[in-house]
């Protein structure tokens, strides 16, 4: 069964491309597009990984990460911030409500990919896995 990555971002042409890249990926991709619907989503079914947006409408993805932190089903889901915000204490608050990782728009598609498989546990080489069984 392919990994789920729930993108939970406002902007449609940031989550048409990231749906594009991770099913290209070999990731199933679920969407939300703001706070509340990606507090839902996970609700309804936990991905294995979030993307979230840190600035969306309804609730920012600060307080989603929180919010899903708070809940000790979800404490150790992996969330990667994405945001135009780069500045350090952008970066800081993220990690600090709980963020598994933090990305700054626009962003390599490689790095994001590589960042995603590294969170979810996935070599990106089976080789590197220990060879052949």
């Amino acid at each position: 069964m392919k990994p789920t990555i729930l993108v939970a971002d406002d902007e449609p042409s940031i989550v048409l491309s990231l749906q594009v890249l991770l099913q290209r990926a070999g990731f199933e991709v679920r969407i939300a597009r703001d706070g509340e619907d990606a507090l839902r989503s996970v609700e309804a079914y936990t991905p294995d990984l979030i993307l979230l947006d840190a600035m969306m409408p309804k609730r920012d993805g600060f307080d989603v990460c929180q919010t899903l932190r708070a809940n000790p089903a979800w404490r150790d889901l992996p969330i990667i911030m994405l945001t135009a915000k780069s500045r350090d204490v952008e970066r800081q608050k993220g990690i600090a409500l709980g963020a598994t990782d933090y990305i700054t728009k626009p962003f390599s598609t490689r790095d994001l990919v590589s960042s995603v498989r590294r969170h979810l546990g996935i070599t990106a080489e089976p080789a590197a896995a220990g060879g052949d069984r």
